[in-house]
């Protein structure tokens, strides 16, 4: 695999770039000059890298299937971190198992960037990033880190719920129905009726992009400077169905429980905001922003670091489920 041409910025997909954009630098990098190259060959490259990566495994306490790294920023230069270090970034290369593995890194960026610069949604900061051998890998800073260098406190929905393999079995985190979000958050955050407007937008996101692993561990709450919580930004927003043949939603009730989850899908995201209190006026604005951007879903996903074939399929996704929230 070789180094890809750069067009376009990495991080924003803003076109004239062959490395980093000015925004993207004092987004994600602090406002330092940082190369869109790694010092490593990837994961599954020479065994010197081989050796860095496998201490760096041992570090890291992140859950999720896909393989996760720590990394650092020390002057310009992103490096792993060693022990006793407290990584501020997480890498994701290609994962080893799964359909069009390769595609990963660059589906999950293209969605957070039409997240953000489409819909307004908030995320954590992200970008593409490429190993020496020309392997892209996806690097997101973490929000829980702070600029002190402590940690805010983070709680995933599972968490939260009591839910665990233990409690549960092993699908504890695909379990039940979203609704159950809502009333977790009405229980544990003072803002409700600001966070829950932003968490049905995400949901109503995940759907018209496909992300059929949104399970209760992809969402958080996240200490805010008061000492409450509020929803923390999003993340490991994807098309799972480049990946994988899954299900419109990952929580094996959907969006409602079962009495409650009838007629099409607007009905039933109708149905999830009124059993959620949520603000009539605000939801009706909320699928009006959702069901338009169609152009700039479009330009995003052409100037993406996926390959055209995907780029394809990405959009007949997109719209298919845009068709049918419509209906």
């Amino acid at each position: 695999m070789n180094l890809p041409v750069i067009k376009y910025c990495p991080g924003t997909l803003a076109e004239g770039f062959d490395t980093y954009s000015p925004t993207c630098l004092k987004r994600v990098f602090n406002n330092k000059k940082v190369a869109h190259v790694l010092p490593y060959n990837s994961p599954v490259g020479g065994v010197l890298d081989d050796s860095l990566f496998d201490e760096n495994r041992k570090l890291m306490s992140i859950s999720g299937v896909q393989e996760k790294f720590s990394v650092l920023l020390e002057k310009n230069n992103l490096r792993l971190t060693k022990e006793g270090e407290k990584g501020t970034y997480i890498l994701k290369p290609i994962p080893l198992i799964i359909n069009r593995a390769d595609q990963m890194p660059a589906n999950e960026h293209l969605t957070m960037q039409i997240a953000r610069q489409v819909f307004g949604i908030e995320i954590a900061d992200n970008a593409l990033i490429f190993f020496k051998d020309g392997a892209p890998a996806y690097i997101t800073k973490r929000f829980d880190v702070r600029e002190d260098g402590g940690k805010w406190a983070q709680h995933d929905l599972a968490s939260v719920a009591g839910r665990s393999p233990q409690t549960h079995g092993a699908n504890y985190k695909y379990q039940g129905n979203y609704l159950s979000l809502f009333l977790l958050m009405k229980k544990y955050v003072p803002a409700y009726q600001i966070e829950s407007l932003k968490l049905f937008k995400v949901l109503l996101f995940n759907f018209l992009f496909s992300n059929g692993d949104a399970h209760l561990k992809n969402f958080s709450l996240l200490e805010t400077p008061m000492g409450d919580f509020r929803l923390s930004p999003a993340y490991d927003l994807l098309n799972s169905r480049i990946h994988m043949d899954d299900s419109d939603f990952a929580l094996d009730e959907g969006l409602l429980p079962r009495d409650l989850a009838q007629g099409k899908i607007s009905q039933q995201f109708t149905k999830l905001a009124e059993q959620a209190n949520l603000n009539e006026k605000q939801v009706k604005r909320i699928m009006e922003v959702m069901t338009s951007g169609s152009e700039k879903v479009e330009n995003l996903v052409a100037a993406s670091f996926l390959n055209e074939k995907t780029k394809r399929y990405y959009l007949q996704c997109y719209q298919k489920r845009l068709k049918r929230l419509l209906k």
